[in-house]
């Protein structure tokens, strides 16, 4: 077993002729490293994939239900998926049962994992491909939490005139990724700095700061997994029961429940990253000059964490991102009431954006259907022909930007 992440560096190792022949009307995807023609793309959306692993058995490439892989007699091993859906698509390979990457592109982290990727053209992807306009930057920062014990990282978006303009202030947006996902997700899979880019250079949205943190977030003792894929990978035994415990008793819980409610990022938000963000950058201070949104996971948390402090923030947005809603959902004391008065929740909230991807079903829409008869403003959008998906929280980032902060 070890062996077999050897063969597929062999592949990388094997000469440039190996990885430059031509794939005809393929053409190879946009996260493919240098000079590496697979995987490649089809005018029909569908993929061909190669990888080398000349002593393997079996070789799958895992999206979807799975496409197994034929060898040839060279030891590459190649598959041509059926035609894809327009957006970002993470995959993985399955070598002999091993799980791991494609060598011959850049890596993803999401579900858990580091992941593989391809992007098939969407006939508006002009407004997240890079265009000739003043470019802003990506910045990591590290910093200690209070709350959680633990150095974090954070990625943010500064606007292009940042550094040349000293004494300019901006308002500022927390945005959150979704379940299994980190804070590069929305930079390396989202693309939202090349987005807002777009958007400021065409005057379509206000110059922001936009903090990109990490939703794990837990206190010592509490368990800060619960979002990575522990189904993916062996897990150790769970701890015995408590000495002098009676027999059949129930096992010690293996972690805190305040990760997965959002609680503990909640709490480290607000006493932590907030005010590291407002020492550390130009940003206004100020209810009217913060914003949060999240996609998934994300959302859910951003309708935890602003319904709850409506004194620190304005703008709300979530994209395919759990509100709470179900049948029964009482809209008066969801939320500890926070919608009960309408006329009180629409003087501080300026923005309450809801996105959701076409294919993803109807509770958003019920969602927004509810609020709205109870007289809150709110905006809905749909993002034609995507799920839960990169490309629809792409474009509800689009959606939603231009509405912050004016």
């Amino acid at each position: 077993m070890a062996m077999r992440p050897l063969f597929l560096v062999c592949g990388l190792l094997a000469g440039d002729a190996a990885w430059s022949q031509p794939a005809g009307e393929c053409k190879p995807s946009a996260y493919n490293i240098p000079g590496a023609e697979y995987p490649c793309v089809r005018p029909d959306g569908s993929v061909t994939f190669r990888v080398w692993a000349p002593e393997a058995q079996k070789v799958t490439v895992r999206i979807g239900k799975g496409i197994e892989m034929t060898k040839a007699a060279d030891g590459w091993w190649y598959a041509t998926s059926p035609p894809q859906p327009e957006g970002f698509r993470y995959y993985t390979l399955a070598i002999d049962g091993s799980i791991v990457a494609d060598p011959a592109t850049r890596t993803f982290f999401g579900s858990g994992f580091d992941n593989s990727a391809f992007e098939i053209p969407a006939p508006d992807e002009e407004f997240y491909q890079h265009k000739n306009v003043p470019r802003g930057d990506v910045r990591q920062k590290w910093y200690f939490s209070q709350v959680t014990q633990k150095w974090r990282r954070a990625y943010v978006y500064t606007p292009p005139d940042y550094d040349k303009n000293p004494k300019a202030r901006y308002p500022v947006l927390y945005l959150m990724h979704g379940w299994g996902e980190n804070e590069q997700g929305w930079h390396n899979q989202g693309r939202v700095d090349v987005i807002l880019d777009n958007l400021i250079a065409e005057k379509k949205a206000r110059p922001m700061v936009v903090v990109m943190d990490n939703l794990n977030a837990a206190k010592p003792g509490e368990d800060g997994s619960i979002f990575n894929a522990r189904w993916l990978w062996p897990q150790p035994p769970a701890p015995p029961p408590a000495e002098g415990a009676k027999p059949g008793a129930a096992a010690p819980p293996r972690g805190g429940l305040a990760s997965f409610t959002g609680a503990t990022f909640t709490e480290m938000m607000l006493k932590d990253l907030i005010p590291m963000v407002e020492s550390s950058y130009r940003v206004l201070p100020g209810r009217e000059n913060r914003a949060m949104a999240g996609l998934s996971m994300g959302g859910m948390q951003t309708f935890m964490a602003t319904l709850a402090n409506l004194d620190k923030f304005a703008y709300i947005g979530g994209f395919s991102g759990s509100s709470g809603w179900r049948p029964g959902f009482d809209i008066k004391t969801a939320h500890n009431g926070v919608f009960a008065n309408p006329e009180e929740f629409n003087k501080k909230v300026k923005v309450l954006f809801l996105g959701i991807g076409s294919e993803e079903g109807p509770r958003t829409k019920e969602f927004s259907d509810l609020l709205t008869k109870a007289g809150i403003r709110n905006v809905y959008y749909v993002s034609p022909r995507t799920a839960h998906e990169w490309l629809t929280w792409r474009r509800c980032f689009r959606e939603f930007a231009p509405l912050l902060f004016r």
